[in-house]
């Protein structure tokens, strides 16, 4: 099976076929850094994250750039986000920028997140946004009108093809803003003039003035990817107006296609209600992490499809944490036993098994990245793996390798979900050490013939979801 991606510009799965066979180039809007991420963002990038990381296990080379928005993001109000920020916390609008980008990689790092190539800020690509609307302006298809700069989206026959907007029906009072200086109320800013009090501006032909939200990403992907590139990938929120103005831009500018797939992800509720800060409903990152393990995290996350909406509750999870446990547990018996395991080849059934889980694992995340499917062959691989080491063992080295060698190829490189031994988080390490202390206090009682205690241990670690089991070469744990 070939990958396949749902491409919401043509609204169909197709086959993906990159410009520039076995290379992709790809773009994400990245985040406007004005306070800490929150887990809608979690999402999005984990989200991405799999995809660039599946692409580069398919044998890609990934050229993966991700803006950072440092100026022009302006509310509804015409107010720039970071200059808020700036005054509600008596700061410079670049210490506050420099405050919650480093915020920002500090979450994704943690997450589990692997950092893009290239991390682009607004605010660095003043000149080659300068450039593009010029350029624009000498096609006709923008204006200037008292030092602001708008494109004008009746000279573009195609706005509106990524989300279904139609220019005729588009009202006035939209969520693009209108003013009475534009020719048509759907028009958008490309620059606009500063204020005499805007602390953020720098000098154009068109006087002091400051970027549109919008002509950023477009200047820097034409920098970093071409005129046309791959995939573009983004939150579905900002389908409209953001990424359709992108394209409206790019392909005035320069004739050309701007990016040939379109990705989305779906939004994420809490507890069946959009975030937002006037509800205080919003969950940092940060706030997650400090409740949450990073691995249940991740894995509630891909629990769901990337283009699907979900909802963020502590039901959700704590099944998914759950699941994590469980498939964590395996991975820990299997790394346990390998200590001692005698010399040996791979056992035949268990090559079949891997070969089947593998196999099925690609099909699925072939299907538009389905992760959620992927994560379930994973975590029947994991029932059956602990079936074969409960029921069938002791195995050799080359059989407990070889199941280890899979999990960190699926589950670790591919999904971010199985670190390596090393890597493992203090809190995994602080669980297992505490069940083999009481393990170990039970095999004391045990021979002491102190059956109450050792049978108290038992149960209360059962109520607990952990079940021990007494062999042959000693006593294990699992998850129930």
């Amino acid at each position: 099976m070939t990958l396949k991606i749902y491409n919401v510009l043509t609204r169909k799965k197709e086959e993906f076929v990159p410009l520039t066979p076995g290379k992709v180039n790809m773009y994400v809007c990245g985040p406007t850094v004005y306070d800490y991420s929150h887990i809608g963002h979690g999402k999005t990038y984990v989200g991405f994250d799999v995809v660039v990381r599946y692409l580069r296990y398919s044998g890609y080379d990934v050229l993966y750039v991700q803006n950072i928005t440092d100026v022009g993001h302006m509310l509804d109000t015409g107010e720039d986000r970071i200059l808020k920020k700036a005054r509600q916390l008596s700061a410079g609008p670049m210490q506050v920028v420099e405050t919650y980008m480093r915020e920002y990689f500090n979450d994704m790092d943690a997450l589990g997140v692997q950092r893009p190539d290239i991390s682009p800020r607004a605010s660095g690509h003043i000149p080659e946004q300068i450039e593009m609307i010029q350029e624009l302006i000498d096609k006709e298809h923008a204006y200037v009108v008292d030092g602001s700069v708008y494109f004008d989206v009746t000279s573009f026959a195609e706005y509106g093809k990524l989300s279904g907007r139609i220019v005729e029906e588009l009202e006035e009072g939209a969520r693009i803003g209108v003013r009475s200086e534009k020719h048509h109320s759907a028009d958008f800013a490309l620059w606009k003039k500063a204020e005499p009090e805007h602390i953020l501006r720098w000098p154009s032909p068109w006087g002091d003035g400051f970027p549109g939200w919008h002509v950023e990403c477009s200047a820097m992907a034409n920098k970093y990817l071409g005129q046309t590139f791959d995939i573009h990938g983004g939150g579905i929120d900002n389908i409209f107006p953001h990424n359709e103005c992108e394209i409206a831009q790019s392909e005035a500018a320069h004739g050309e296609p701007f990016a040939r797939y379109w990705m989305l992800t779906g939004s994420l509720t809490l507890d069946g209600v959009k975030m937002s800060k006037s509800l205080g409903n919003t969950l940092t990152i940060k706030d997650a992490l400090a409740k949450y393990r990073p691995e249940a995290i991740r894995a509630f996350i891909l629990s769901s499809h990337y283009g699907s909406p979900i909802d963020f509750s502590d039901e959700a999870i704590e099944a998914a944490h759950k699941g994590w446990l469980r498939l964590w547990g395996a991975v820990s018996l299997v790394r346990e036993q390998l200590r001692s395991a005698a010399e040996g080849e791979a056992e035949t059934a268990v090559i079949d098994l891997l070969n089947n889980t593998k196999n099925s694992f690609i099909e699925k995340m072939d299907d538009d990245f389905n992760a959620p499917a992927a994560l379930a062959v994973l975590q029947e691989f994991t029932r059956q793996v602990n079936t074969l080491i409960n029921e069938k063992g002791p195995h050799t080295k080359g059989t407990l390798n070889a199941i280890d060698a899979l999990y960190r190829e699926l589950g670790g490189e591919v999904l971010g979900i199985v670190p390596d031994q090393a890597e493992a988080s203090a809190d995994a390490e602080r669980e297992d050490g505490l069940v083999r202390l009481l393990i170990n206090l039970r095999a004391q009682a045990r021979a002491q013939k102190d059956w109450a205690t050792s049978d108290q241990i038992r149960d209360q670690l059962k109520e607990l979801g952990i079940v021990l089991e007494d062999r042959a070469d000693g006593t294990i744990w699992k998850l129930e």
